[in-house]
């Protein structure tokens, strides 16, 4: 058992859970518009999201030296590596203007870590109130218009698209929440996240708000009743999942809890 924890903790310290939930958003786009599944775009963004979010977690405790922990990083760090070489391949498979439309949303990515203003002290997620919208932004953006774009049709019906790129948006905005009532009490005031600007039971408020907003989305995207079953089971879920989220939450339930919604959505919209 004690193993199966090492492994579990490595999965999600690793990356490759939240990997996983990226890799599964953007197949259920392609399962929306009925669109078959370019592997070469998939297997990118799995390993391109392995990279940026290690690289986000573990930036500033590279630089430092905890003797406790220092294993673990370097077990991370060659992973990382050897992620790198995968992402570095397919990325050879992408055409070139696929390629321009995600170098903005990298860039956004690596200036959500590394310091760059007021004399490079504060980096993006610094940035009150900026840190879950830019989650949400490039979550949909790579999710939803991505692979679209990649594909090179002309949508015929733009309104879907960008109601689908909404809902995404604000269902994400939504998958956060729990994580930021989990850090509402160790984050730095001047973050300013919605639980801490204004209190725990007005932030599960507004996460229900706006997942019923997502709920009406679906109603007007959902060309199938399946699609309509399945996001009522993922509107269900999220909701139970967030009135249920606290500060003294544990280790698994939203860095690996709440992080499977989308693995669970993909799963039961595909069998």
């Amino acid at each position: 058992m004690n193993y199966l924890k090492i492994a579990l903790r490595f999965y999600i310290n690793s990356s490759i859970h939240v990997a996983l939930s990226v890799y599964c958003l953007l197949n259920i786009t392609y399962v929306y518009w009925g669109f078959t599944q370019k592997e070469e775009l998939s297997n990118f963004l799995f390993f391109g999201t392995i990279i940026a979010y290690n690289f986000i977690k573990y930036f500033e405790v590279s630089k430092l030296h905890y003797s406790g922990s220092i294993k673990n990083l370097k077990q991370i760090q060659f992973f990382s590596f050897c992620c790198l070489l995968f992402f570095c391949y397919y990325l050879l498979q992408l055409n070139l203007k696929t390629i321009l439309f995600i170098i903005p949303l990298g860039i956004i990515t690596v200036l959500y870590a590394v310091p760059f203003i007021e004399g490079f002290r504060k980096n993006l997620r610094s940035i009150s109130y900026l840190k879950i919208l830019i989650v949400a932004l490039v979550w949909s953006s790579l999710t939803v218009v991505l692979p679209i774009y990649d594909y090179g049709i002309n949508i015929e019906n733009k309104g879907t698209l960008i109601l689908m790129t909404a809902q995404r948006f604000l269902l994400i905005f939504v998958f956060v929440l729990p994580f930021d009532i989990r850090d509402m009490n160790y984050d730095a005031a001047s973050l300013r996240t919605l639980p801490q600007k204004i209190g725990l039971r007005a932030t599960k408020r507004v996460g229900l708000l706006v997942l019923i907003l997502c709920l009406v989305l679906e109603l007007i995207i959902s060309n199938d009743p399946k699609f309509l079953k399945c996001f009522f089971v993922v509107f269900i879920t999220t909701l139970v999942l967030l009135m249920r989220a606290s500060e003294k939450q544990s280790f698994f339930y939203s860095s690996f809890i709440v992080e499977a919604i989308p693995i669970i959505w993909f799963i039961i919209l595909t069998v």
